[in-house]
């Protein structure tokens, strides 16, 4: 990363983005082209793991070229440009985290493995419950864990970036949290948190 000021190293921190975010982008070389897929995806002992089709371009592509990366992104709030009380259009932005994987992926096959892995997906997905647990004992479970094709990337680097005002005096930090606070939408509480938490 360019700039260590954006860097965030702590794991709960990194854990924490990527149990909120509810997507990711899978990217791929599919032949000699670059190829992203957008992808629901559980983050689960170390690893990223997404279900999908057992064939189709994104198969081909793992099939020919494991190496990939992924990125998912946990949006904060927009910052307007009269937040800086001026009329130039140049201050507006938006505060996000973002966590990015670099590794290889592999298919799983093993359908106990499959069945514990799409539960963890369920558990992140329908919080609420309501539905019988995945299990490859299950035989409600046998026909959709042949049909459905489980995919997990190993990390080989993890890095996290968080843009949130850090190149901001100390004067213009309080007095955005300030305007956030009193914007009062559900993203501006928690940005005004990771400012107050992260930056200054």
């Amino acid at each position: 990363m360019r700039r260590d000021e954006f860097q965030i190293t702590n794991e709960d921190d990194i854990k924490s983005v990527l149990n909120e975010c509810e997507y990711g982008t899978l990217s791929l070389i599919a032949g000699s082209e670059p190829y992203g897929v957008a992808v629901n995806f559980v983050f689960f002992e170390g690893n990223i793991y997404f279900h999908g089709a057992k064939e189709g371009r994104k198969v081909d592509a793992i099939k020919t070229n494991p190496k990939a990366s992924f990125l998912a992104v946990r949006p904060y709030s927009k910052i307007p440009s009269y937040f800086s009380n001026t009329r130039a259009a140049c201050p507006a932005t938006q505060f996000f985290a973002s966590v990015h994987i670099y590794g290889n992926l592999i298919i799983i096959e093993n359908a106990h493995d499959k069945a514990k892995i799409l539960e963890e997906m369920m558990k992140k997905l329908q919080r609420e419950g309501g539905y019988d647990k995945i299990e490859a004992d299950n035989p409600m479970y046998t026909k959709m864990l042949e049909q459905t094709g489980v995919y997990a990337l190993l990390p080989e680097t993890i890095s996290m970036k968080l843009k949130a005002g850090q190149n901001l005096t100390n004067e213009k930090k309080s007095s955005l949290v300030l305007q956030l606070r009193e914007r009062g939408e559900d993203i501006d509480k928690k940005s005004a948190s990771v400012i107050e938490n992260y930056i200054m």
